[in-house]
C-alpha cells in the first residue's frame, strides 16, 4: 500500500475491529512555515493509520507549506484558523484563543497534539477548558532561551511550566531538551518521551550518486568545487549573518568554494535586505523543494543557529553523508562527535566555527571520512515512519483504545 505522499506503509496484518471507535486526534500548529516541526507534523497527520484514527490539522494561514496541507484534504480534515499568528499580539491571541475553543467544541477530539510555542500554550488551555481528555505537546525546541532578556525568559518559562501541569504527555526531540525542561521544572502528568525528529531514511539512501553531477550542472557549479550548505528560516535564532560572514572570511582561503543558503522568511525582499552585501561566493536560493538533492551535491553542512531542538536539516544532511560544522546547541551535541562526524563550536563563537570549517575545506580526505561517519551515525531511531508509529502507540496508551 502506498500513501498519498508516495511513501510505502506497512500493511496491518490484523483487520480493524469495526466495534472499536476511531480515535479522533487534532494536531495544532501555529503556522506551516518551511521548518522541521512543520514538515514532520504534516507527515504525521498524513501517515497516521486512518483505520484507527480520524485526523484533523488546525493552523493559521500564510505558511509556505499551506498547499501541501491542502493536498492532504482527502484523508486529513483541515481547519484554517483566522486569528492564530506567529507574532505575540495580545488582542489577536485572545481572539485566537476564543476561536480555538469554538473549534474544539465543534470537533470534540479525543486527543489534541500541539506543536510550537504559541499554539502549544493557547491550544492546551483551550483544550483543558473544553474538557479534551488527552492533551499532548511536542517540544521541537523552546520559545524561551538564554539569549532573551531575563524577564521575558522567566515569563515564558513560567507559562510552559504551568501549562505542562494540564498536559498528559510531553514529547521531546532530543535528550538535551528533556534535561532543559527538567531544569525549568516543566513536567507533564506522565514521564517525558523522546521521539526523534524523523527523516525519510529510505528516500535519502536511494538517492542516486548521479544526482550529485546533475544538480551541480543545474546550479552551474564546477564538479570539483567544495559546496557548503545551510538551511533555515531567516530569524535571529538561525543567525544567518554568521553564515554570510563565514563565506566572506573564507573567500580568499578557498576561492573555488561555493556557499549555499536555502531558506527564507515570511516577508519578501530577503535577498535585498539580508543578502544585499553577501560576497559573490554565496548563493541565496530561497526555499527549495529539492533540499535532499542539493545535500547530495554538497560537501559540508554548516549550521549557525544559536539555539535549536534537534534540527531536522542536520540529521538529513548527515544521513546524506555530509560532515557538520555547527554551534553546539542542544540536540546537536547528541549526534555530533567532535572530530569524528563533525565539529562543534561554542554558540556565537564565529572564530572557532571558522577554524572548524577551514579544516574541512582544506582536506578532501577528511571530509570524506567524516561524511561516512556522519552517515553511519544516523540510525533507525531517526526514521520518519518509526516516528509516526511511536506517536500512534502513545495515543493508544493514553486513550486506552488499542
Amino acid at each position: 500500500m502506498q500513501s498519498q505522499l508516495g511513501v510505502k506503509r506497512r500493511p496491518d496484518p490484523i483487520a480493524p475491529d469495526p466495534l472499536i471507535p476511531k480515535i479522533k486526534v487534532l494536531h495544532l500548529i501555529t503556522k506551516l512555515e518551511f521548518g522541521g516541526a512543520q514538515q514532520n507534523t504534516l507527515y504525521t497527520v498524513g501517515h497516521l493509520d486512518k483505520e484507527r484514527f480520524e485526523v484533523y490539522l488546525a493552523c493559521g494561514r500564510g505558511g509556505y507549506l499551506d498547499e501541501k496541507a491542502e493536498n492532504l484534504s482527502e484523508t486529513v480534515k483541515m481547519v484554517w484558523l483566522r486569528f492564530l499568528k506567529r507574532p505575540i499580539r495580545p488582542w489577536w491571541d485572545f481572539a485566537a484563543f476564543i476561536e480555538l475553543i469554538f473549534c474544539l467544541r465543534r470537533i470534540k477530539p479525543d486527543i489534541i497534539h500541539t506543536h510550537s510555542s504559541k499554539a502549544g500554550i493557547l491550544g492546551r488551555w483551550a483544550a483543558w477548558l473544553c474538557g479534551v481528555k488527552v492533551i499532548v505537546h511536542t517540544f521541537h525546541g523552546f520559545g524561551f532561551h538564554d539569549f532573551q532578556p531575563a524577564p521575558v525568559r522567566l515569563t515564558l518559562a513560567f507559562s510552559e511550566r504551568l501549562t505542562a501541569k494540564i498536559t498528559a504527555a510531553l514529547i521531546f526531540v532530543s535528550k538535551s531538551n528533556i534535561e532543559y525542561a527538567g531544569r525549568w521544572k516543566i513536567k507533564a502528568k506522565t514521564a517525558p518521551l523522546l521521539i526523534r525528529s524523523g527523516v525519510d531514511l529510505e528516500a535519502i539512501d536511494q538517492t542516486a550518486d548521479e544526482v550529485r553531477i546533475r544538480k551541480r550542472k543545474e546550479l552551474d557549479i564546477a564538479p570539483d568545487a567544495p559546496i557548503i550548505v545551510t538551511v533555515g528560516n531567516l530569524k535571529p535564532q538561525k543567525n544567518p549573518e554568521h553564515f554570510i560572514e563565514l563565506s566572506r572570511r573564507l573567500r580568499e582561503r578557498c576561492p573555488q568554494a561555493v556557499f549555499i543558503f536555502i531558506g527564507g522568511w515570511e516577508g519578501k525582499g530577503a535577498k535585498e535586505k539580508i543578502f544585499a552585501n553577501a560576497p559573490a561566493n554565496l548563493r541565496y536560493l530561497g526555499w527549495r523543494q529539492d533540499v535532499r538533492l542539493i545535500f547530495k551535491a554538497g560537501d559540508i553542512f554548516v549550521l549557525t543557529s544559536l539555539w535549536e531542538g534537534l534540527p531536522r536539516s542536520a540529521v538529513e544532511a548527515m544521513r546524506t553523508g555530509l560532515p557538520v560544522a555547527a554551534y553546539a546547541t542542544d540536540g546537536l551535541r547528541e549526534v555530533i562527535k567532535e572530530g569524528d562526524n563533525g565539529y562543534l563550536a561554542p554558540p556565537g563563537n564565529l572564530d572557532s566555527l571558522e577554524k572548524s570549517l577551514s579544516r574541512l575545506l582544506d582536506d578532501a580526505g577528511l571530509r570524506r571520512r567524516m561524511g561516512k561517519s556522519a552517515q553511519e551515525s544516523i540510525g533507525p531511531e531517526f526514521d520518519i515512519n518509526d516516528m509516526v508509529r511511536r506517536q500512534e502507540k502513545l495515543y493508544a496508551q493514553l486513550t486506552g483504545i488499542s
